[in-house]
C-alpha cells in the first residue's frame, strides 16, 4: 500500500504531463527545427521531389548546359504509347476510335500536335470534333514540364520517355537544378533581421500589446472593484452583460464592429445628427477599433477573475477598515490592491501572451490593413507567411522562424512578470488567514 501511495502523485500528473508534451513541447520543438529549413508549399514537406518548371528552364538556359539539351527538356512530343493507349480506354472517346488509333498509330511518335492532328484525320474513325482530337492529345503528350519526380531513378526514367540520354555529369547538374525539396538553411534569421518590415511589424506588435493591455487589465479592475461595491442583483448583472463578448462568435462580434464603424453604419447615423460627414471609420482609426475590439474581450475574463479575488478577502479585514474611517478608494489601494497581486500577475501575463500570440480578430477585423502592414502584427505576419498570403507561396520555414521569435519573446516576458510582482514573495505563506 505504501508503495502505491509513492507512485499516485505521478499517476495523477501523467495526463497533464502527455498534454503539456503532445500540444505544447513537441509543437514548440518541431516549430524550431523548421526554421531552419527552406520548407514552403514549393517544396512540400516530404522530401525530394525534382520538378522541371519554368524557373528550372530558366536556370538551366542561363548555365553551361547544351542549348539544345534544354530547348529537349522545353519540348513535348506525343506517343502513342501503351501508357497513352491506356489513357484513351478510359477516356469519353468511342471505343471504334480508340481501336482504330490503336492498330494504324500505335508506337508512332510525333515531335508536335499538328502533326498528331494531321495521322488522326487520316484514320476512318477519326475524332470529328476539335475537343475529341485535345482529348487525345492530352493522353500521348510525353513532356518533363511540370511532372513531379520523387527519386533520381524516376527522374532519369522521365529523361528516357521524351529521348533524352545524358551523362551521368549532365545528371547531377540537371538533379540539382529541378530539386525542389526543401534545405537546411540559417538564413530564415537572417533574412528576418534585414528586412524592413520585421521593424513596422515588432512596432505594430509592441504597440497592440502595450495599449490593449493597459486598455483590457485596467478596465477589468475597475469593473471588479465597481461590481464589488454594488448590491448583489445588480453587480451579477453587470457582469453577465460584461461577459457577452467573451461568449460570442468571433465573426457576429467583429460583424458588429464592423456595422458599428462602416459609412452607413451606427457611428455614422449618430454623428450625422451633428453635421459629421459619414466615413469608414474602421479605415480612418484601425488601430482605435482593433484595440477596443481586443480589449472589451481581454475585459471580461479579466474581472470575472478580479471579481472572485476581491469577494475572497476575508470580510473582516474590509469591515475593520470601514470601522477606523477608510473611504472605499482607501480600502481599494491600501487593502485590495495589495492583496490581489497574484491575481493581477495571473492575468497580466495571461493577457500578455494571449495579445502577442492571438490574431483572430485583426484578421477577423482588418487583415492587417488597411493598406500596407498598417496593422499587421507579429503572430498574424506569421500566419499570412506560413497559411495564408496574396503570393501563393506558403513559406513554411520562415513562419516558424517568426513563430520561434514569439515564443522566446513570450518566455522572456513570463520571466520578467515573475522578477516584477516578486514571485517568491506571492507564493509565501498567507500573512493573513480566514
Amino acid at each position: 500500500m505504501r508503495g502505491i501511495r509513492r507512485f499516485l502523485p505521478a499517476l495523477f500528473m501523467l495526463p497533464a504531463s502527455l498534454s503539456v508534451t503532445l500540444f505544447f513541447v513537441i509543437p514548440v520543438f518541431m516549430t524550431f527545427v523548421f526554421s531552419f529549413t527552406t520548407m514552403s508549399s514549393d517544396t512540400g514537406i516530404l522530401g525530394s521531389r525534382y520538378i522541371v518548371s519554368e524557373a528550372t528552364i530558366r536556370t538551366l538556359k542561363d548555365g553551361d548546359l547544351d542549348a539544345a539539351l534544354v530547348r529537349q527538356l522545353d519540348s513535348r512530343v506525343f506517343a502513342v504509347n501503351e501508357a497513352g493507349l491506356a489513357a484513351l480506354r478510359k477516356s469519353n472517346l468511342k471505343p471504334t476510335v480508340v481501336k482504330e488509333i490503336e492498330e494504324k498509330l500505335s508506337g508512332k511518335v510525333y515531335a508536335s500536335e499538328k502533326q498528331l492532328f494531321a495521322a488522326l484525320k487520316g484514320l476512318s474513325n477519326r475524332p470529328r470534333s476539335f475537343k475529341d482530337r485535345k482529348m487525345v492529345s492530352k493522353a500521348v503528350v510525353q513532356t518533363l514540364k511540370n511532372r513531379e519526380f520523387t527519386t533520381p531513378k524516376e527522374f532519369r526514367a522521365g529523361l528516357a520517355s521524351i529521348g533524352i540520354e545524358v551523362t551521368d555529369d549532365v545528371f547531377d547538374v540537371l538533379l540539382e537544378v529541378a530539386n525542389t525539396s526543401w534545405k537546411w538553411t540559417t538564413g530564415n534569421y537572417s533574412e528576418l533581421m534585414a528586412s524592413d518590415f520585421t521593424w513596422k511589424i515588432l512596432a505594430n506588435t509592441a504597440f497592440y500589446v502595450v495599449l490593449t493591455l493597459f486598455f483590457n487589465v485596467g478596465l477589468a479592475l475597475v469593473l471588479a472593484l465597481v461590481t464589488f461595491y454594488m448590491p448583489s442583483g445588480q453587480s451579477k448583472f453587470f457582469r453577465a452583460v460584461w461577459l457577452i463578448p467573451r461568449v460570442s462568435p468571433s465573426v457576429i462580434y467583429i460583424m458588429l464592429w464592423r456595422w458599428l464603424s462602416f459609412d452607413g453604419g451606427f457611428m455614422s447615423y449618430i454623428l450625422g445628427f451633428f453635421g459629421v460627414q459619414p466615413e469608414n471609420w474602421l479605415n480612418e482609426f484601425p488601430w482605435t477599433f482593433v484595440i477596443m475590439a481586443n480589449g472589451f474581450v481581454g475585459a471580461s475574463m479579466g474581472m470575472i477573475i478580479f471579481a472572485s479575488a476581491v469577494v475572497a478577502i476575508p470580510a473582516d479585514v474590509l469591515h475593520a477598515a470601514e470601522v477606523d474611517g477608510a473611504y472605499p478608494w482607501q480600502q481599494v489601494r491600501r487593502i485590495i490592491l495589495p492583496l490581489m497581486a497574484w491575481p493581477i500577475l495571473f492575468i497580466t501575463t495571461y493577457q500578455t501572451l494571449s495579445l502577442m500570440t492571438s490574431f483572430e480578430y485583426i484578421l477577423l477585423l482588418t487583415d492587417g490593413g488597411p493598406g500596407f502592414f498598417t496593422t499587421e502584427v507579429w503572430a498574424l505576419n506569421a500566419y499570412h507567411t506560413a497559411l495564408s498570403n496574396y503570393y501563393g507561396n506558403l513559406r513554411y520555414g520562415f513562419g516558424a522562424t517568426l513563430a520561434v521569435v514569439l515564443v522566446a519573446v513570450g518566455i522572456a516576458m513570463s520571466l520578467i512578470y515573475l522578477r516584477l510582482f516578486d514571485f517568491k514573495k506571492l507564493v509565501a505563506e498567507p500573512q493573513i488567514e480566514n
